[in-house]
């Protein structure tokens, strides 16, 4: 990859400039009002040292919530979901780089019309479905999407990445006697890492964060997700709010080590002609 011109470099370190500006200081204020001491009246404005400091919000908050048995169950369920979606997606957006122009069209041409309808619209037809297998009360329905992508904006990047390859080295994988699948692993899918390491951080935060669909089909406080817990932390009394906020950090963490680990791909990218060996 050339190195970046010095326009680019002054456009990343003020993207970075502005990212510090928007998000840190929430997050501050996030973790110094978790370390206040529950029980008192809330100060009149925000401090960034409280007084006195107390780790007791911490304590109540995995006591009161179960934040670690949710925290588990929200592990589970991106253990498995995260890792299915990117495959089924880079799946899907290979194959349709590989067809015809009219195929290609008449299913970006769907996959848009997909994205355009509310989630909330499909929440009806897929309890129904969920109740009558009998899978509601599981944590099935919350996995079940990772089968088909996720969402239709996965496959429609991972088949915008895998276009913008060159067509001859697609030729030169089919002169090699390499099988689609061989070439997709082997050659594809490692040159669009970065594309990769995208879309994983981006399925991982919103599976983590995902809070309607285990609201609507997870009933068990065993089975609870970890914004399930919050939210039972959420109708605390005021003088509580202290605990509230430090389940907040502890679900906070995982989504920032998760984007700490990936944007060192966002920018990196293989020589591609070093696959076909």
């Amino acid at each position: 990859m050339p190195y970046p011109s010095r326009a680019a470099r002054l456009w990343r370190t003020l993207g970075a400039v502005f990212v510090v500006l928007v998000f840190v200081p929430p997050l501050l204020l996030l973790v110094s009002g978790s370390f206040a001491e529950p029980g008192r009246p809330p100060p009149p404005t925000p401090r960034l040292v409280p007084d006195p400091l107390s780790t007791a919000g911490y304590e109540q908050a995995l006591a009161l919530g179960g934040l670690a048995r949710a925290t588990v169950m929200s592990l589970v369920v991106a253990a498995v979901t995260v890792p299915l979606s990117v495959l089924v997606a880079s799946w899907a957006g290979f194959a349709l780089a590989q067809v015809s122009r009219r195929v290609t069209a008449m299913v970006v041409g769907a996959s848009l019309l997909a994205l355009m309808a509310p989630a909330t619209a499909l929440l009806l037809p897929r309890f129904v479905l969920f109740r009558n297998l009998g899978l509601t009360d599981t944590l099935v329905p919350l996995i079940a999407p990772a089968l088909i992508g996720v969402s239709p904006l996965y496959v429609l990047i991972y088949y915008l990445a895998f276009r913008g390859l060159p067509a001859d080295l697609y030729d030169t994988c089919r002169l090699a006697d390499l099988t689609p699948l061989r070439t997709w692993w082997r050659f594809a899918l490692p040159v669009v890492r970065p594309v990769t390491a995208g879309l994983t951080a981006l399925s991982f935060i919103l599976t983590w964060s995902n809070f309607l669909d285990p609201l609507v089909y997870v009933y068990d406080r065993d089975l609870f997700t970890l914004p399930l817990a919050l939210r039972s932390l959420s109708i605390l009394d005021p003088t509580d709010f202290p605990v509230f906020l430090a389940g907040a950090v502890l679900a906070t963490v995982p989504p920032v080590v998760v984007f700490l680990l990936a944007q060192r791909w966002f920018l990196q990218s293989d020589d591609p002609t070093g696959r076909l060996r």
